[in-house]
């Protein structure tokens, strides 16, 4: 299903400066594929539990598999992997709010119900039963929250500190998102340009140097009319200013029940979790590998060759049956 983007209600408000944030987002876009030569068409699909439309990149061919990314930021942001997975049918999509998903309105009760409606509504859509996911942060806690409610996920690559295990959080900048009259002033204080940009991907352990595509996707992406509410009401979902909200942190016992096959790569220097919590969380989980790589949060902005063999190899150790 196609659509013109930016249907959703916030949109129809703004028309005139909306079309200027979308056009700029889906030029940044499209550049970033570009670079990496990643062939994507956008696909937009109705996802009731959003009451809107998914944006989903699709690219390739061959089995499926689903590309979960953090939160707040889109799912371009994977085109240097992407470029790397040949022989599969590639599923990226842009969580609610983000890129061009229309927008919900997160909340902290109804919070988890909300992600994992939103992915199975995205499956479902797509013609997707069970499937091999790559995810990163925020997208892995959201997949494996999927696996707890159905037999979809039928292996995974988590790519990064999976969002709040053990006791793993976000940077205290971003931990600041959660507090309403502050996230709200502090976003509103540093409008997003090229250096505020550079400025995050520095604190989440990634460089901008070389990969201006990205900087300027992310930046896009910053700029759209649903990206501040969308962006606090996340954080304010997950977790207060000291502590992960309850019901959101997975712990020991919830690694231990997870019943397909995981494999960890953990950049050396994520600030979202150290190497140790990265091995233990890899321990916990019954049939996974871990394997540490340079970079932060998002080590496939400069690794994506050496991440793209561990995923390769294991995916294909994890075919699941026809």
């Amino acid at each position: 299903m196609t659509r013109k983007a930016g249907s959703s209600t916030t949109a129809r408000g703004q028309t005139g400066r909306y079309d200027d944030q979308l056009a700029a987002f889906r030029n940044a876009q499209r550049r970033l594929l570009d670079r990496y030569g990643v062939a994507a068409e956008s696909r937009f699909v109705d996802v009731p539990a959003i009451g809107g439309q998914a944006h989903v990149l699709v690219a390739g061919g061959g089995a499926p598999l689903v590309l979960v990314i953090g939160g707040t930021i889109p799912a371009a942001l994977w085109a240097p992997l992407m470029a790397q997975l040949p022989g599969r049918k590639l599923y990226a999509m842009d969580l609610p709010g983000f890129g061009l998903t229309d927008p919900v309105g997160y909340d902290p009760r109804t919070y988890k119900e909300t992600a994992t409606a939103f992915l199975a509504g995205v499956l479902d859509r797509l013609g997707l039963d069970r499937c091999q996911f790559v995810t990163n942060s925020m997208g892995s806690l959201w997949s494996l929250w999927l696996a707890q409610r159905s037999a979809r996920v039928a292996a995974q690559v988590m790519i990064g500190c999976p969002a709040m295990f053990l006791d793993t959080s976000a940077p205290a900048p971003m931990r600041l998102g959660s507090i309403p009259w502050l996230g709200r002033r502090l976003l509103t204080m540093r409008s997003p340009s090229p250096r505020q940009v550079e400025h995050v991907m520095a604190m989440v352990g990634e460089q901008a140097r070389g990969i201006e595509e990205i900087r300027d996707t992310l930046l896009a992406c910053e700029r759209m009319p649903t990206y501040v509410d969308s962006m606090l009401g996340m954080m304010r979902s997950v977790m207060s200013w000291t502590r992960v909200r309850r019901g959101v942190a997975t712990g020991p016992e919830q690694l231990r029940a997870i019943q397909h096959p995981v494999q960890v790569i953990w950049g050396e220097k994520d600030p979202f979790g150290t190497v140790q919590t990265g091995r233990r969380i890899a321990e916990l989980v019954p049939a996974s590998r871990f394997a540490v790589v340079p970079g932060g949060h998002a080590p496939w902005f400069h690794h994506a060759d050496q991440i793209a063999t561990i995923t390769r190899e294991f995916l294909a150790a994890h075919v699941p049956p026809a």
